[in-house]
């Protein structure tokens, strides 16, 4: 049932956000004629506050609801219509309501105009309806179309209220919801949510430390790898740059090969026209030559024929006055000599032709033969360049592979130095820690022994090249290796001199005192470790890794 009370009510503060100190943001509605509008939330607590101008609203309609005698805010008011509670009626009353967080106060309706003059909260309402936990929902009467229906299962009955438009109606309803969520077991369940979020928030915060503590230590330990892989990445980088180069150089005499064996193939194409003509020249002169002899004998007769005529007419001249007609003889012979005289020059101009085209094949295959030279040489150059860019992906994968082989040794060693200085440090000592110890000295001792040789090479190394691949103009290929031989020197055998004291066959006070010192000096040492790094880097094994002591 709805409360209804006239006496005085107690002074309620606004709902506060679990532990979190601040005040529920709540929003206020006021509007011209008893119409309920959005106003912004008022922050603070005023007695007698102006009221704020909302955009959009006259000033003279908006709720200022931190200007009232008590210290909190309403989020809407306005003039409904409403059905008696008690008892079943058709009656409908005006009342002037309040929401105000999760109830909802009404008035008689001159309480309207004395709460917007004087700013002030009437602390005796005509009833008081709270809404925790209720079901609003709009219902259509046969007088008021726009009524909204308030239920409960702690109700005995409907609470019927009506409005006088849509607009209204839609924003009672949306206000009395957003309050029927206001209640205690929502701001208990609040409260425990707020608890559980802060229990997450320290165990993150904790686990986030935690985290940020292993970063680091794992950036500690990362930073040497880092400087190692770079520097690979650099000589990986230059030898990448040298191979693209290779492919490069092979393309271009590739294609140039291709060029020669098209112009090779043009040549001997040439070539096989040329000598098909000079058959051709070769078989015409030959039959030029036999008509030329046929013509030769044919001569000869005419002429022995014109003799005998002419011999045969002088006879008959001296027997007859008329001489016997030989116009016939002469006119062939005529025309014999000029058929000769014609068959003599094609036979000059095949001739010709035939040197023109013999110059034409030896000038063709001097080309061929260039060409073929020219083709060779190339071929031997791209049988060289491959060679090359194989010996030097060979070069570069057993790089790779003995640099892996030192950062390995270099693990090692830091491991058997951790160990080494963790079993000096340690109070409690046994037969077999000191086993232990022995055998990191021993590795040790021979991992500091091959550094110092190592320096030793490096020191009378005068001059250290990179075993790498370039390229000529010429497309020709040198490579330069420089041989060291290694000497001895009475400097640098002083040098291996402290690896001496890692030979000990009895760990007595004053060696174990002496062997915890240096190991604690070479484990803080960081530039000791890496100059062993750069010494490795530089042995025989390696010849193609420059050693950055050497740049």
């Amino acid at each position: 049932m709805p409360i209804q009370t006239r006496s005085s009510s107690r002074k309620r503060n606004p709902i506060r956000c679990a532990r979190g100190g601040r005040e529920h943001s709540d929003t206020h509605l006021t509007g011209e004629g008893g119409h309920p509008t959005l106003m912004e939330p008022l922050p603070g607590r005023a007695l007698r506050a102006l009221p704020e101008v909302v955009p959009g609203h006259p000033p003279a309609r908006q709720a200022d609801s931190d200007a009232l005698d008590i210290s909190t805010k309403v989020q809407l008011y306005g003039v409904l219509w409403k059905r008696p509670f008690g008892r079943p009626s058709a009656k409908w009353s005006r009342r002037f309501f309040i929401i105000k967080e999760s109830f909802l106060l009404y008035y008689s309706e001159s309480e309207k105009k004395s709460f917007e003059t004087n700013k002030y909260f009437n602390i005796h309402p005509k009833g008081v309806i709270p809404l925790g936990g209720c079901l609003v929902e709009p219902k259509e009467e046969p007088s008021m179309p726009y009524a909204m229906k308030i239920s409960h299962q702690d109700f005995h009955g409907n609470i019927l209220l009506a409005a006088e438009s849509e607009f209204e109606q839609t924003q009672w309803l949306e206000m009395l919801q957003e309050s029927g969520k206001v209640t205690w077991k929502n701001a208990q369940l609040g409260e425990a949510m707020i608890k559980s979020l802060e229990a997450q928030g320290l165990q993150l915060a904790k686990e986030k430390q935690e985290y940020l503590d292993k970063l680091m230590e794992e950036t500690e330990e990362l930073c040497l790898q880092r400087e190692q892989r770079e520097e690979l990445e650099r000589l990986n980088q230059v030898l990448e740059a040298e191979k693209q180069q290779f492919e490069e150089v092979v393309q271009e005499l590739r294609m140039e090969q291709e060029q020669i064996k098209r112009e090779l193939e043009l040549t001997a194409r040439c070539l096989k026209g040329v000598e098909q003509e000079k058959k051709e020249l070769r078989h015409l002169t030959e039959s030029l030559q036999q008509t030329l002899e046929e013509l030769s004998i044919e001569k000869k007769k005419t002429l022995e024929m014109l003799e005998e005529n002419e011999n045969h007419r002088q006879t008959l001249a001296n027997q007859s006055e008329q001489p016997p007609p030989s116009g016939g003889l002469h006119s062939n012979l005529q025309q014999i000599e000029e058929k000769m005289q014609q068959l003599l020059e094609e036979k000059l101009l095949a001739e010709k032709r035939m040197k023109e085209n013999e110059e034409r094949s030896r000038a063709l295959e001097e080309e061929r033969e260039f060409y073929s030279s020219q083709s060779q040489a190339l071929q031997n150059s791209l049988q060289e360049l491959t060679a090359e860019k194989q010996q030097a992906e060979r070069e570069l994968k057993a790089e790779v592979k003995v640099r892996m082989d030192l950062e390995r040794r270099l693990r090692e060693a830091e491991g058997a130095l951790r160990s080494l200085e963790q079993g000096l440090n340690s109070k409690v000592r046994n037969k077999e820690k000191e086993e232990r110890m022995r055998a990191d000295v021993s590795h040790l001792k021979r991992f500091f022994e091959e550094c110092i040789r190592n320096a030793e090479l490096e020191a009378k190394m005068p001059v250290i090249m990179k075993n790498s691949v370039y390229i000529h103009k010429a497309a020709t290929r040198r490579i330069k290796s420089c041989r060291f031989h290694r000497r001895r020197s009475s400097t640098s055998w002083n040098d291996m001199k402290p690896s001496q004291s890692f030979m000990t066959s009895q760990l007595d006070a004053n060696n174990m005192e002496e062997l915890k010192e240096v190991a604690k000096r070479l484990s803080r040492d960081q530039r000791f470790r890496e100059s062993i790094y750069h010494i490795m880097a530089t042995q025989p094994g390696a010849p193609s890794v420059l050693s950055r002591g050497g740049k």
